[in-house]
């Protein structure tokens, strides 16, 4: 933990009111996180591990940090020699795989722009981020369909995406990723004057997951990643010499939220499971097989696991876990909670952000609740008003900027100025988020503002409903959404993922809308009732809502 010094005025804190009040980052001139951080940790514990990296056809890489500069500094050398330069955007879709660790600090060095992408982008996605970002190259995972996108992409931006590196593989027309940094020479020495990072200098581009309409590119810039000790250190409470799990792709967001800074700014590996699919029962084989110590994934991925028979593991060496991404139904919580003896503690954050709202070490867990406002982030919410709201008022969660913007919020949306001053406006960052905050300071999420439903003059969060449905045995997940109503306005309507040993019927209907009015207002029940095999999800895990309503408008307007 000795290089959190060099970042924080204090490192040890006795409650959460200590913390929020006294935590204070120093943000040196000029950092960078790949010479300031990962060099640094190369040369005073070159031998500490900094990844874990494992699949499923049994290959297995461990990674020091004396190492890891050695790759970065050889990749740095590849991708200039290609003609990537300070300020060029360099795209990276790489799955889970173990490259991704050292382009992203490669690129870091040069002071080039990563933009990290899922393998699932079609060809139409490839182009329109092309387009938008000026996408120099693209480093890509070997995966046929991706490659052909990227390939019929390139046709369609010419003059824009020059150059294409493939990892593991060959394909005619790109780099041997591989290959060529293997060549490379592996000394390269920090740029100085104008070709030297700046704490304002964009580091990363991250297009949203768009849960509605096209993803916006949020701008983070150098001093991005110490936000991110609030992250690892104290919300996902990871542990020199520890070995930590988040569980995302990372192509997600969630990855610099759980694969690189934060924990590596607090002494822990960090381990990758690189999985062609996800299967519950192999992730929890994996996880207790290399004996991960502090554990996180979104509540989808808990629901999941809560349904094998946790009690074949031994999680003796998991002393932490947390989730964020979704709201934490309490069933899920203590469901968990029997099976290891871990509290879930919540985490709350967005692309845009570091984690805003969590249940730290000092913070009582309430199931449901995503805790308290992280120190340096000024959470208020605001009515539609924009006045600050009463105790159990719902309202925007919002940032007050009067004192500045806390290290590792966003700059803005690239090239979008319409978008960034719709949520950055009259000293506060916007959120979009609706939450409540009870007696004693606790937030309980209520839902995208978008998704609040209003049906007979009542308010409706779904996720209220989602909690009440989501208790009762036969329910997997579900996502719960308004559908217009001449008479209401708006009605609930609940579509739902069934457990295997159920099956649909008009019967099991009636039950589950019974058993939502007993667990809430009797009011807020669903009164449309729709089973599925799956919820559309984006690759982050999150319930896209505005897919099953936009679906819904279109039968609407076909039956009329």
């Amino acid at each position: 933990m000795s290089i959190l010094n060099r970042f924080l005025t204090r490192t040890e804190f006795k409650s959460y009111e200590d913390f929020r009040d006294n935590y204070q980052v120093n943000v040196p001139e000029n950092f960078n996180f790949a010479y300031d951080v990962v060099d640094v940790m190369a040369r005073e514990t070159p031998d500490k591990i900094a990844l874990v990296w494992c699949d499923d056809l049994g290959s297995e890489k461990i990674i020091t940090f004396s190492e890891m500069k050695r790759l970065s500094d050889k990749a740095a050398n590849f991708f200039k020699s290609t003609g990537i330069r300070k300020g060029d955007t360099v795209m990276l879709a790489l799955k889970g795989r173990y490259e991704w660790w050292h382009c992203m600090l490669a690129l870091h060095r040069i002071g080039a722009i990563a933009i990290p992408a899922t393998h699932m982008l079609t060809t139409k996605d490839i182009v329109y981020r092309t387009k938008l970002a000026d996408i120099k190259m693209i480093v890509a995972a070997n995966e046929k369909s991706l490659i052909d996108y990227v390939d019929q992409a390139q046709k369609e931006c010419p003059g824009l995406l020059k150059y294409k590196a493939i990892v593991e593989g060959c394909s005619a027309g790109w780099i041997d990723f591989n290959g060529e940094v293997a060549k490379a020479s592996d000394s390269f020495v920090r740029p100085t004057g104008a070709e030297a990072t700046k704490n304002d200098d964009i580091s990363i581009l991250y297009f949203t997951s768009g849960t509605a309409g096209l993803p916006k590119m949020v701008v983070h810039d150098f001093v991005y990643p110490l936000g991110h000790i609030l992250t690892a250190v104290y919300w996902q409470n990871v542990m020199d010499d520890g070995l930590h799990y988040t569980v995302a792709d990372t192509g997600w967001a969630k990855a610099v939220w759980g694969k690189i800074y934060g924990q590596w700014l607090g002494g822990s590996a960090v381990f990758a499971y690189d999985y062609e699919e996800f299967n519950p029962l192999r992730l929890l084989q994996k996880t207790t097989e290399y004996k991960v110590t502090t554990f996180c994934a979104p509540p989808t991925i808990y629901r999941f696991l809560i349904n094998e028979d946790l009690s074949k593991f031994d999680f003796s060496h998991m002393k932490y876990s947390v989730t964020a991404g979704e709201p934490l139904n309490p069933e899920v919580y203590n469901r968990w909670l029997k099976a290891t003896g871990l509290r879930l503690m919540e985490g709350f954050g967005q692309t845009e952000s570091v984690v805003m709202i969590a249940t730290y070490p000092w913070v009582e867990t309430r199931p449901g609740s995503m805790g308290k406002p992280s120190p340096l982030y000024n959470i208020e919410l605001l009515n539609a008003d924009g006045k600050v709201c009463e105790a159990g008022e719902e309202g925007e969660i919002c940032i007050n900027m009067s004192k500045g913007a806390p290290p590792g919020l966003f700059k803005g949306y690239y090239r979008d100025e319409k978008r960034t001053s719709a949520v950055l406006h009259s000293g506060y960052y916007h959120t979009g988020d609706m939450a409540w905050m009870d007696e004693e300071g606790y937030l309980w999420f209520v839902g995208r503002a978008d998704d609040v439903i209003k049906s007979s003059g009542y308010r409706i969060g779904p996720f209220e409903v989602e909690s009440a449905l989501i208790q009762h045995p036969a329910v997997v997940e579900c996502a719960i959404t308004a559908v217009p109503d001449e008479i209401r306005g708006q009605i609930v309507k609940a579509t739902v993922v069934l457990r295997k040993d159920y099956t649909a019927s008009d019967a099991l209907k009636k039950e589950l809308q019974n058993h939502v009015k007993k667990v809430t207002a009797p009011y807020k029940y669903p009164r449309i009732v729709e089973f599925v095999p799956v919820l559309p999800k984006t690759i982050s895990g999150k319930i896209r809502r505005v897919e099953i309503r936009d679906k819904d408008k279109d039968k609407a307007k076909e039956q009329s």
